[in-house]
């Protein structure tokens, strides 16, 4: 594994970043931002979120659109990529809020014309809002009252495949099923149990006529921070402030498998080009690599000084290898040739037939998976996964690790099910629940093992200013959970001490029982918190609590 490049000094700003494939540059015309710059403000500043969505002009031609949010400000753009300047004085829609700051947002993929889009926005008082920036006439309101929910939106995302339904997540801990077409009611709403498990509970509304929330789900405690479908959107990974992954089959609404974070919450999660490994970044300042089919760590990421605020899967350079040669991934739609890849470029090797372990839908073999993260310390990192990091952990777990119960291993690969099928497989799955340490022994090493691992850790190691330090104070403050609802998260949810049983175990191994990746790419590229990371086809998009969207050309896509 190469040594993680130099990142500069403390104020040095990088505008290009080398890889295997070449070198990103940042295109400072097609930066996006305020049209007029304010002070930056870390009071009232919520993180900027970046959405995309691509449809047709009335002449037939693909136009991409960008969303974004600053402050109280919420903005949409046409976005002209690398090729083009920014032009920020057109606007294709602008809103500015009172009352609440928007948090989160996200286009219907499924609902797209040449004159219309649909967006949702999330708000820090718990209010969606359903608006078509283009029209500009639909326009809905749901939990208007904050009847349904007083906390602040953390994620929210279309169901797949499903036109009309929406899932949203709260500070509470809750998530809630909407259906756009329904409407809320004029009273707080009255829910029956419908499902439950560990760690979790499901409610439906209990009315005469159905009304939203369609479903409420109460998982872990604290906060729920991300939730991400897998590509085959018949799976639902969480992540939340008690640091727990856990990972559901959306119909059937059972718990397939879940990981604990080393220390601290989890704020973000990311599924790979095939559904075969859930990546994971949080307040313990590593990146986790899960591998959903075998339920276990596969290797953590070293390199953040501070917390992880988004992980992201890149598509467009996963390297894949078929009976013909290794090639880079096209797309996150087909994994068309773009780039022949030998290993002497990408340092993988084409693999046998008897190691083919995570061959998707279209019959290729992934032997390297690229991924981001980004985190308040303003660091940039590329990880490369490959298939030797894959099989070395393999060989840690079967030593170090206690196997997975044999049921375990009889989850079906997620992009190997037809699409025919994909949403017809209700009650197919099996759960995965790993035991804690029974012996007391064993509990109070694991104890004092833990106290040495977190002494150990680069974020003890770190020397940070005083002004970090109470950042950082004030931000697990804003996290915290305080509302009645934990009351009812009690009787189904262990308490978040006994998680320290977990370490040692698949769920949460010792930071010597698996492989650490040293990132490919270390680079400070902002002078504020960074809050979002879109790998895109030409470039990838960066985003900062400042309010500013920056373009990062990938190799070959711009004149030098």
């Amino acid at each position: 594994m190469a040594a993680p490049s130099d990142g500069g000094s403390k104020d040095e700003l990088k505008t290009h970043f080398g890889t295997r494939e070449g070198t990103y540059t940042l295109m400072p015309l097609s930066e996006y931002s305020k049209p007029s710059r304010v002070a930056y403000n870390g009071q009232t500043n919520t993180p900027v979120k970046v959405s995309f969505v691509r449809n047709t002009d009335a002449n037939g031609s693909p136009v991409d659109r960008i969303c974004f949010n600053v402050g109280r400000e919420l903005f949409v753009y046409v976005y002209k990529g690398v090729k083009k300047a920014a032009d920020l004085t057109k606007p294709v829609d602008k809103r500015i809020y009172k009352a609440t700051l928007p948090t989160c947002h996200d286009f219907n993929p499924d609902y797209i014309w040449s004159d219309s889009v649909l967006l949702l926005v999330g708000f820090t008082a718990g209010q969606v809002q359903l608006i078509d920036p283009i029209k500009k006439e639909n326009s809905k309101l749901y939990n208007e009252e904050r009847l349904i929910d007083k906390t602040k939106v953390t994620c929210i995302k279309w169901i797949p495949q499903s036109r009309n339904q929406f899932l949203v997540s709260h500070a509470s801990g809750q998530m809630y099923v909407y259906n756009e077409d329904l409407p809320c009611g004029p009273t707080p709403p009255h829910y029956q149990p419908f499902k439950n498990g560990e760690g979790f509970s499901i409610y439906t509304c209990k009315t005469k006529s159905t009304r939203n929330p369609l479903y409420r789900w109460i998982v872990g405690q604290g906060a729920i921070h991300e939730f991400a479908f897998s590509p085959c959107s018949l799976y639902l990974a969480i992540v939340s402030q008690d640091g727990y992954l856990r990972v559901y089959n959306y119909n059937s609404m059972e718990i397939l498998g879940s990981m604990k974070s080393y220390f601290g919450g989890l704020l973000s999660v990311a599924w790979s080009p095939d559904g075969r490994f859930i990546v994971t970044g949080g307040e313990d300042d590593l990146v986790t690599v899960w591998s959903f089919h075998e339920r276990r760590v596969v290797c953590r990421g070293q390199g953040h000084k501070s917390w992880v605020n988004v992980v992201s899967f890149d598509f467009y350079t996963s390297c894949v290898c078929d009976d013909t040669g290794c090639d880079f991934n096209g797309s996150e739609e087909d994994y068309h040739s773009s780039r022949h890849c030998h290993s002497k470029d990408s340092g993988v090797t084409k693999t046998s037939d008897s190691n083919r372990n995570s061959l998707d839908g279209n019959g290729l073999n992934i032997t390297s998976y690229r991924f981001g993260s980004i985190g308040q310390d303003t660091m940039i990192c590329l990880w490369d996964l490959t298939e030797d990091i894959i099989k070395q952990s393999a060989g840690r777990s079967r030593n170090s690790i206690a196997p997975l119960s044999n049921s375990a291993s009889c989850l079906p690969r997620c992009n190997s099910l037809p699409n025919s099928q994909k949403r017809n497989s209700i009650g197919n799955d099996v759960s995965a629940h790993v035991e804690g340490y029974s012996n007391t022994n064993q509990i109070q090493n694991a104890v004092m093992n833990a106290s040495n691992k977190f002494a150990t850790l680069s974020v003890a190691d770190r020397k940070e200013s005083q002004e970090k330090k109470e950042h950082k104070r004030n931000f697990s403050l804003a996290s915290r959970n305080t509302d009645k609802v934990n009351m009812l998260k009690s009787n189904h949810v262990k308490p978040i001490d006994d998680s320290i049983k977990l370490l040692g175990t698949p769920s949460c191994p010792r930071l010597d029982e698996v492989p650490m990746l040293e990132p490919l790419v270390y680079k400070k590229i902002a002078h504020e918190r960074l809050t979002a990371l879109v790998f895109r086809e030409e470039c990838l998009v960066t985003a900062c609590q400042e309010g500013l969207v920056y373009t990062w050309a990938r190799p070959g896509k711009v004149s030098s």
